[in-house]
């Protein structure tokens, strides 16, 4: 059985090419991912761990939400303390933070948050001097080669907003992970250094070597943890890697929605073969094979298959990502070797091979299940009127399920789990109802297929004649247009959602930011208020602190201009300074609090302040506990806004915007945006996001089409004598192509109908879901214009998937078609 197994493989191999070129596609994009991203998580790891070979323990604030302490500086009398524990044989004080340089076009040069700035602490240097005063730099070899710059150039810096101008004195070399990731390093001086990133005599944190033995906690403040050369390792290689592991998670998924097409093609393709192969099958129980062997015989070709597109995927994702990978090395990715982890092949062949046996199996019982004498008499049995029931019974009850819980999870603020079960019960209950829905549609579109004579005619007959297999068919198409709808209504009501958040709580004419959102000096606000034509601006300063014992962002803000920048939605009461605050009313009513009840709230230098809550508010804009900057800079031992609100007279002109810019040095590191600006940036990341998606989904796309190219090919070959009849009494070779394109076009536009249908309604869900969350702009937007191009890209799938049949078709011999059995 099994030879013979491997005989019909063989056999039909060209029409087996199409399920294992999309199985195929889809290992490889399972494969490549899983390639790349270990290889380039392996690269991350390794240039991150030699970033740490020179310390065993690094002493930092503590890092972690609900942590009093975290922002605090480190003196120079913990380090001296460091230094005298027995078992410590060296620690040095860093102060580090964001430094933004200029490329030769002003351009910010490196990764954002990867674009740091220390103190000089004996790191090699290449070509040149350290710095060894204010103003002098030195830059790391990376961005050197970069940017041109050489030593004794000008370069233009940015820390946290004013323009510094520093000279390069020397270029250093490092194994620094951000540097290696794309980022940059910048050395100062380190008085220098504690002035730009943390203050006079004062480190972010404080490396240490041999601490066998050292009693580091006996001498750590409150707030302040010591943490291991692994532990930062782990840390930075997963910071860096996590775009990566980001992207390859969105691979992963649109890689399986690829291969769960492929398995609608799979099933299509050994059902049409099973059919085709009735009397083979037949013939061989009557000899002595059982159903069990016949089944087997089956599964065992669908292993061949699966065998050989899994390893034909296995290798050209690897190559793949070898492709990807060679891209990358030497500029934002670390160099290393290649890494295929037994993990990935078992993966690989785990992936190919399973959906190639159970989408196999029901084929493969069906097969079991034919009687010999019927087979061999050439009479098929249909599917029984139960069976038919059964499937719709079973189809409209996981339909209306899936609809209900889409609908129940949208209405609720935790519904997420329940909204995507939906989403799937229903998806998966249309498909079981695909058959049942094929007949009305076909029926619907017979108006349209008559004008095209007596090719639509027979077009329209040919799909209705098995709608089980114009319906799985149609299903493959379904599923990737059906989230391609999807995505294009969220990202349209997205955009409107967002422009109408703006233009409601955004008061302000302009807001200015850092590039890498890190914080702005606390000058920045001071400088652009001090402008003619500023009307109003304010600060917005955020910190952690114990708030009634949680761990909470505060939000400061300065109160006396917040109304005219900011529409906060205020319900009662009113924002004033002194010890008070005010709070969002979903907070409010979680904590239980009223308007004049005292909140607990330790700040980060451990003062406990009781702050009276004067104002409760409810905006979509900004959440969480608010007070006046004067509460809350006397406890922060550096301020720094995240961002400056600023409104103009006359609005936000060119004029305006070109004063702030110049202002601010003309800063590489600043942005001054207006709300469009801000809108884009928002929207932007999301078209950004929609984009990738839409690529990534093409791949499902690409494999419904190979479903319909086969489906539609074994059907050419499983009618053959009635082609050549068709021939015989008068249908040109003309008519014959625009037959089966029309039953292509047909069948594609009948999956288009069903995904865009799809696609809106689980849009509205998801648009109700985060209405519900909070976000009270939503408003769900049809963009017509997109639907139906839509629905133009699914008839063109019919049309180019049909090339290759039609042509077939059309080229059989009249004569020998007539005589085919």
């Amino acid at each position: 059985m099994y030879r013979a197994a491997l005989r019909t493989v063989l056999a039909h191999r060209a029409r087996l090419l199409m399920t294992v070129l999309a199985v195929l596609l889809g290992v490889a994009f399972v494969a490549g991912t899983l390639v790349f991203a270990g290889s380039v998580t392996a690269a991350y790891t390794a240039s991150s761990r030699a970033s740490f070979d020179d310390l065993d323990v690094r002493i930092r604030p503590v890092v972690g939400s609900g942590e009093v302490g975290s922002g605090a500086l480190l003196d120079r009398a913990l380090l001296d303390r460091v230094r005298a524990l027995p078992g410590v044989t060296g620690a040095v004080g860093v102060a580090s933070g964001f430094a933004a340089l200029a490329g030769p076009g002003n351009e910010l040069v490196g990764q954002g948050w990867q674009t740091q700035g220390t103190n000089y602490r004996g790191q090699p240097i290449a070509e040149g001097r350290p710095p060894q005063r204010s103003g002098e730099v030195a830059l790391d070899h990376r961005t050197a080669g970069r940017t041109g710059h050489r030593v004794g150039d000008t370069v233009r810096m940015s820390v946290s907003g004013p323009v510094l101008t520093q000279t390069v004195t020397g270029i250093f070399t490092t194994d620094d992970g951000n540097v290696a990731a794309g980022g940059t390093l910048t050395l100062f001086d380190t008085a220098t250094a504690q002035a730009l990133f943390a203050r006079e005599g004062h480190y972010t944190h404080i490396d240490v070597r041999g601490t066998a033995g050292a009693d580091l906690d006996a001498v750590l403040p409150h707030g302040v943890e010591a943490v291991t050369a692994a532990r930062l390792t782990g840390e930075q290689a997963a910071a860096n890697s996590g775009s990566v592991r980001t992207l390859s998670q969105v691979l992963l998924a649109c890689a399986g929605i690829a291969v769960f097409v492929a398995a609608f093609l799979i099933v299509n393709t050994f059902t049409m073969l099973v059919a085709q192969r009735a009397r083979e099958l037949a013939l061989l129980r009557a000899v002595g094979a059982s159903r069990r062997q016949v089944t087997l015989s089956v599964l065992a070709e669908a292993l061949i298959v699966g065998v050989v597109a899994a390893t034909g995927g296995l290798l050209v994702g690897t190559g793949l990502a070898a492709a990807a990978r060679a891209l990358f090395d030497g500029g934002t990715v670390p160099d290393g070797p290649l890494v295929v982890s037994g993990s990935t092949v078992v993966v690989a062949y785990a992936v190919g091979v399973g959906v190639t046996l159970l989408a196999t199996w029901v084929p493969a019982r069906r097969a079991s299940r034919v009687a010999p004498v019927a087979a061999m008499s050439g009479v098929h049995a249909p599917d029984t009127v139960r069976g038919l029931v059964v499937r719709n019974a079973v189809g409209a009850v996981l339909a209306v399920a899936g609809a209900g819980l889409v609908v129940t999870g949208s209405a609720s603020a935790d519904g997420k789990g329940w909204l995507g079960l939906g989403a799937a019960l229903l998806l998966v209950g249309v498909f079981v109802l695909t058959p049942m829905l094929s007949r009305p549609v076909i029926a619907a579109a017979g108006p349209v297929l008559r004008r095209f004579g007596v090719p639509g005619q027979l077009a329209g007959g040919n799909a209705a004649r098995n709608p089980r297999r114009t319906a799985t068919t149609a299903s493959a198409l379904t599923i990737g247009l059906t989230l391609i709808t999807g995505l294009t209504v969220i990202g349209a009501s997205a955009h409107r959602s967002v422009t109408a958040l703006a233009e409601a709580n955004l008061r302000a004419d302009y807001q200015i930011v850092m590039a890498n959102a890190g914080p702005l000096a606390a000058g920045t606000e001071r400088t652009v208020s001090a402008l003619p034509g500023v009307l109003a601006s304010s600060p917005r300063r955020e910190v952690r602190a114990s708030v009634d014992g949680t761990g909470q962002t505060v939000v400061g803000f300065a109160s006396s201009d917040v109304d005219q920048l900011l529409d906060l939605g205020f319900i009662a009461g009113t924002f004033t300074t002194g010890e008070t605050a005010i709070v969002d009313r979903p907070t409010a009513e979680a904590k239980g609090w009223r308007l004049g009840d005292r909140v607990e709230v330790v700040w980060p230098d451990g003062v406990t302040s009781r702050l009276e809550l004067t104002g409760l508010y409810d905006s979509a804009f900004d959440d969480g506990l608010k007070v006046d900057v004067s509460t809350m800079d006397p406890h922060l031992d550096r301020v720094a806004d995240t961002t400056v609100f600023v409104k103009t007279a006359g609005g936000a002109t060119a004029e305006n915007r070109r004063a702030l810019e110049r202002a601010l040095g003309d800063s590489p590191a600043i942005l001054v945006q207006d709300r469009a600006d801000l809108v884009a940036s928002i929207t932007g990341a999301i078209g950004v996001v929609l984009t990738l998606l839409y690529g990534m989904l093409a791949l499902a796309v690409v494999v419904a089409v190979l479903g319909v190219v086969n489906t539609l090919a074994m059907s050419v070959h499983e009618r053959t004598g009635e082609l050549g009849l068709l021939r015989a009494v008068g249908l040109d070779r003309a008519g014959v192509r625009r037959m089966v394109r029309l039953e292509a076009v047909l069948v594609s536009l009948f999956g288009g109908v069903l995904g865009v249908g799809l696609g809106v309604f689980l849009g509205w869900a998801v648009g109700e879901l985060v209405t519900v969350i909070g976000v009270t702009t939503w408003t769900l937007v049809l963009p017509w214009p997109r639907l139906a191009l839509t629905l133009a890209a699914a008839a063109l799938v019919g049309v180019v998937a049909a090339i290759w049949p039609a042509r077939r078709a059309a080229r059989l011999d009249v004569l020998d078609a007539i005589r085919a059995e």
